[in-house]
């Protein structure tokens, strides 16, 4: 199965990712569960967290060369905003 890439990001609070697709659905994506992983531990820095980017190709967002989050992750486990 092919998952829609990721066309936008933002940090809409501390750990809350809104995620816009190409097929223009949008999702949460609470990253909570996360920072209890070594990898994503930097990210309960707030400012590193809010400074997230979408990866080129919108496959993954990224926050720098260590930490990113693939566009399945984000498809599969955010929940759908209306």
């Amino acid at each position: 199965m092919k998952y829609p890439k990721v066309k936008s990001v933002s940090a809409i609070d501390d750990s809350t990712l809104l995620v816009e697709f190409d097929n223009n659905e949008k999702k949460k994506y609470d990253i909570t569960p996360l920072l209890s992983i070594d990898m994503f531990s930097p990210l309960k820095e707030v400012a590193l967290f809010k400074a997230v980017e979408v990866e080129k190709g919108g496959y993954a967002v990224v926050w720098n060369g260590d930490i990113d989050i693939s566009e399945y992750e984000l498809w599969r486990h955010g929940q759908s905003v209306r």
